[in-house]
């Protein structure tokens, strides 16, 4: 019976990287999209995202299953709840993801965002694919230096979240309604990746120490 106990908790960790591999490219994808008014990459970002929901729900039954039939207990069942939070939130940053590449398709044949404030997005979606990259091997290894990687990504991130708008609420700011919605949602999808990521580093960091690192709620 343990040895079957211990395969599900494998599987359960085999699937969350899963997901988070699929996460990694779909963020890729969708930041070439849209910074190539790509539609067709962006609608395969779109459609591969039910792949992305489908191993979430696949996974959360799995664990509840074993929550159900095992009663596991301490570092056990701290790994199973664990994996039930971090599931949803790789499924938050695959629909993320999801989002920015919508905006392409929406906007096709311009690009979303103004040439004057483009290098920010550039670097903000270079951050988030590394902390796609990074969430992914954290989940691999447990190696926690990647967490700390992952917390500097994010502060950096925020700042040029930050002056996205302050850019859009300064005086010389003249693109239109529409392109300004677009550029404060890209702007917050971008942002919200990355907090999900960190969310995904914490609960890593509190499997692999006991120690728990509380957060702010996301969305």
């Amino acid at each position: 019976m343990r040895k079957v106990f211990q395969a599900e908790l494998h599987q359960i960790g085999e699937e969350l990287i899963e997901i988070s591999k699929l996460v990694s490219e779909a963020m890729q994808k969708a930041t070439t999209a849209f910074e190539a008014a790509d539609t067709e990459l962006a609608q395969e970002v779109i459609a591969a995202d039910a792949r992305i929901d489908f191993l979430q729900n696949d996974l959360d039954e799995r664990a509840i299953d074993v929550l159900a039939l095992q009663g596991p207990v301490a570092s056990d069942l701290r790994m199973i709840v664990g994996a039930l939070r971090m599931s949803a939130s790789l499924e938050r940053m695959g629909d993320l993801a999801r989002h920015i590449a919508q905006l392409a398709r929406l906007r096709f044949p311009e690009n979303v965002i103004p040439e004057s404030i483009r290098p920010t997005f550039v670097e903000l979606a270079q951050l988030d694919i590394a902390i796609a990259n990074k969430v992914t091997e954290l989940l691999e290894t447990r190696n926690l230096e990647l967490s700390l990687e992952i917390n500097t990504h994010n502060a950096r991130i925020n700042e040029l979240h930050a002056g996205v708008f302050k850019a859009v609420a300064a005086a010389d700011w003249n693109a239109s309604a529409p392109t300004t919605v677009d550029v404060t949602l890209a702007s917050r999808y971008f942002e919200r990746f990355a907090d999900h990521g960190i969310s995904v580093a914490r609960k890593v960091t509190y499997l692999v120490t006991g120690e728990w690192q509380p957060s702010a709620p996301l969305n």
